[in-house]
């Protein structure tokens, strides 16, 4: 299933995208209608915690809509919303794994056998076709960043790589935006990599059992449609289940939380010289079975 978070009329919602149609379904307004349910969650935080359970609610608002006289007075099309990403708010600073590709350590100058993680702020977090600032008044090298993003759905600690699967409720994609001359002053990630906008998520959450094995998926970032990332998840140093269990041994892991899995090589300051973001260009990150997130800059 592929969810989405948009605004409408001032209103934030959330729903699955309609299948083979350009739209989403309006299931808080299927619910408030019909009342299919004894309850159902206000926001897709509350549903996330759910995890498989929220998505039979899901289903069962979609089957009901479906059985009215017009199923499309419960649609909205994708040219009728905003998106929003999502997850348009994390529990905590969304968390992130550095160097997790040894390509990228390698043109970053860095060891891939550590496993490095820093956080962003979730202040940071944009969306899907959302136009974002290249803040060319803080910095001067801007960089992008094509991720593999784990959304959490259940509370967790101390958790062991084998069970590590069954607290992912899904995966979207990440734009790990950078400000590398930030992080070169302060010697640390936080500050340049949490520059309002620098977390595009999206286009949507797929729910992990669309995604079998997130170890076998291409990821590919344009800019201006030239390729400059095209990796694969099976080259990650730590894989997924790794990840969430070497986290979860320092940090309590809660629903919603969004993990960076890492970004395979290409990145603009791994050019000589290198290329980083400006005005006017566009990036596209691309991850198979997910979508592809676009964002604009200015």
């Amino acid at each position: 299933m592929k969810l989405l978070s948009y605004r409408l009329n001032d209103g934030m919602y959330f729903g699955p995208k309609v299948k083979k149609e350009e739209a989403v379904w309006d299931v808080l307004s299927i619910q408030e209608t019909l009342q299919v349910l004894p309850s159902f969650p206000k926001t897709i935080i509350e549903g996330v915690s759910l995890d498989i359970d929220f998505i039979e609610q899901i289903r069962k608002l979609v089957e009901a809509a479906l059985k009215t006289e017009n199923p499309n007075s419960f649609k909205h099309l994708f040219t009728e919303i905003e998106w929003l990403s999502p997850i348009p708010r994390t529990p905590k600073n969304i968390m992130a794994v550095g160097k997790n590709y040894a390509e990228h350590a390698k043109e970053m100058g860095g060891d891939s056998n550590a496993f490095v993680v820093f956080t962003k702020a979730s202040t940071a977090i944009a969306a899907d076709e959302q136009t974002l600032s290249v803040h060319a008044n803080k910095t001067s090298s801007y960089d992008y960043e094509g991720e593999l993003a784990i959304v959490i759905g259940k509370k967790g600690k101390d958790i062991p790589t084998k069970l590590a699967y069954d607290y992912i409720f899904g995966y979207t994609i990440a734009n790990d935006l950078s400000a590398r001359d930030i992080q070169d002053k302060h010697q640390q990630y936080f500050l340049g990599k949490s520059l309002d906008g620098s977390c595009p998520l999206g286009p949507y959450v797929v729910t992990k059992e669309e995604i079998p094995n997130p170890q076998e998926l291409t990821i590919v970032t344009k800019v201006n449609g030239e390729i400059r990332q095209n990796g694969k998840t099976s080259d990650m140093t730590f894989s997924v289940e790794q990840i969430i269990s070497n986290i979860s041994k320092i940090v309590t892991l809660e629903p919603g939380d969004v993990i960076l899995t890492g970004s395979p090589a290409g990145v603009g300051k791994g050019f000589n010289p290198p290329r980083f973001l400006k005005s006017g260009d566009i990036v596209k990150i691309s991850i198979e079975g997910i979508g592809t997130l676009v964002n604009k800059f200015e």
